[in-house]
Formats: structure tokens, sequence, C-alpha cells
């Protein structure tokens, strides 16, 4: 007999309270303290001024609060990565307008790779022709 109640008692305050640890949470813990605060104010007949209660009620409601500010942090963040990607975008259009530019400006300047490659036509005139030059070519000939 005496070993059937150290065995319930070993259940009851050791693997029951036990798994009770395992399965407490912050917010079982949140929503118990008001209650804790009234329970040893009225043993202690300790007068409980009504901001410790208005505490306890935040206490209570922490997650409703908590929601409210992921959900502004999350619309700021969103509004954020918006100016990020539209700013990237801008930067990403100048550097191709700049490439461009700047592509332009050296064209002007490089000579034509297929002129060098060419063969040069040969001349219909003689080598007569060609010392008096185009002008005096009449005259030559006179």
């Amino acid at each position: 007999m005496p070993l059937a109640i150290g065995d319930a008692l070993w259940e009851v305050l050791v693997v029951q309270f036990a798994a009770l640890l395992d399965r407490l949470t912050w917010r079982k813990v949140a929503a118990l303290l008001p209650l804790a605060i009234l329970l040893i104010a009225y043993y202690h007949s300790v007068p409980l001024p009504p901001a410790l209660m208005l505490a306890g009620d935040l206490i209570a409601y922490i997650d409703i609060f908590s929601v409210v500010l992921m959900l502004s942090i999350l619309s700021r963040a969103a509004t954020i990565a918006f100016l990020v990607k539209q700013a990237a975008a801008r930067a990403a259009a100048l550097l191709a307008r700049l490439r461009i530019s700047v592509q332009r400006v050296g064209a002007r300047h490089r000579r034509a790779a297929s002129s060098a490659a060419r063969p040069r036509r040969k001349s219909d005139r003689t080598e007569d022709d060609r010392d008096f030059g185009a002008a005096w070519g009449q005259y030559a000939i006179a």
C-alpha cells in the first residue's frame, strides 16, 4: 500500500508536472500573471491600484498588441522594399543610358574595321594622267 501511494505521488508531482511544464508557453504565463497579482493583493489585504490592473490587462492582451505591431512593421518593410526595387530599376536604366552614350561618343573616333580588309579598286587612268591630276588632264593632252 505505501508503494502505491508513492507511485501515485510520483506520477502526479513529477511526471504530470513535467508534462505541464513542457506545454507551458509565454502566452499562458502572461494570461495567468494578472490572476496571480490579484490573488497576492487579496491575500495580503493590500489595496490594488488601478494602474496595476491595467498593466495586467495589457499583459493579457499582449498577443493582440504584438499582431498590430507586426502588421505595422511589415507594411513599412513592404514600402522600403518597394522603394529599394524602384531605385535599383532607375539605377539600371541610368547605367544603360550611360553605356549607350559612351558607345556613341567612342564610335566617332574609331576607324571602321572593314576599310582595311577591303581591296582597293584599280584606277582607269594611266600613269601619265595621274601625274597632272584631274584638273590638268585636258591641258596636258593639248
